[in-house]
């Protein structure tokens, strides 16, 4: 992530740095869940909505509530993979980042 790492979007980028730290946290998890060797039963939701996460994070500023639907899915579809949480925990904080959800 960015922050984590301490670096700055360069100079003159006209690049949210919330949609750097969202594509860079949706990479890492993809890369993690690719090489995890556990099949479950619901892998391929989780594949889906990590793909569809990247795709929104090119197209630029990502809507907040199809974010937050999406990182749901993901969280019910990995979330008892202990070996996931720390790039599961690194997605949910980057798409924290466009908002909290509205108060009913």
């Amino acid at each position: 992530m960015l922050r984590s790492l301490g670096q700055r979007p360069v100079t003159g980028s006209d690049e949210d740095p919330r949609v750097a730290e969202l594509r860079t946290a949706v990479s890492r998890l993809r890369r993690e869940l690719a090489v995890h060797p556990a099949e479950f039963p619901d892998r391929g939701i989780a594949e889906d909505e990590l793909a569809a996460l990247a795709a929104m994070a090119v197209g630029g500023a990502p809507e907040a509530p199809r974010l937050r639907r999406s990182l749901l899915l993901i969280a019910g579809s990995i979330g008892s993979v202990s070996a996931l949480a720390t790039g599961l925990a690194d997605v949910r904080s980057a798409v924290e980042l466009f908002g909290e959800p509205p108060r009913h």
